[in-house]
């Protein structure tokens, strides 16, 4: 069985990942299944999705805590059973904690994964957390300076110069070579 591709898309908060992961979904030509982070957080039960326990899930949404880092862990490896399955994977990320970042270089290096970098102006994100209403607003703010900090990624997006289509096919275009960030972390980490 053909292992499945891999696509963790990073981002903060509002800079756009869903909308990129959906876009992605229509345009691959085979099937890519959704298995981010918010797709596991609605997973968890409806009481740790409010506080006080949601502190114990994602707390300030830049650090987690021990359930947060559970479920975040579980996330990874249902990423990679699904690949092994068969299956291309696109998940959406906030890797705010650098164990993540750890894990993931650890059971992806040696996967057909690719790590893609969706950045935004902090100043358009905070725009697109007050127009939104389903947004806990701060959370970009927190996330800014840890989103991208000791990453290598197979690509950058930018959402507020690319629309989701756009950043869609820049992402398709990428695949046509093999991931490279991933392998490149672990000789650093």
């Amino acid at each position: 069985m053909k292992i499945g591709t891999i696509i963790i898309i990073n981002g903060t908060s509002s800079s756009g990942k869903t909308s990129i992961v959906h876009t992605l979904q229509d345009l691959l030509p085979e099937p890519a299944l959704e298995a981010g982070l918010d797709k596991f957080l609605w997973m968890m039960p409806k009481q740790y999705l409010e506080r006080p326990l949601w502190d114990e899930v994602l707390g300030l949404a830049s650090s987690a805590g021990e359930t947060g880092h559970k479920l975040v862990s579980a996330m990874h490896v249902a990423i990679a059973g699904l690949s092994k399955a068969g299956w291309n994977v696109i998940a959406d990320h906030v890797l705010v904690e650098p164990a993540w970042l750890k894990e993931c270089v650890s059971i992806f290096s040696e996967m057909p994964a690719y790590l893609i970098g969706v950045q935004c102006p902090l100043n358009v994100l905070e725009e697109r957390e007050h127009s939104r209403k389903n947004r806990t607003l701060g959370q970009a703010r927190l996330q800014f300076p840890l989103i991208h900090k000791d990453k290598i990624y197979d690509l950058k997006v930018d959402t507020s110069i690319s629309n989701p289509d756009e950043c869609a096919r820049q992402i398709m275009v990428r695949l046509d070579d093999p991931p490279l960030a991933f392998s490149q972390l672990r000789q650093m980490l």
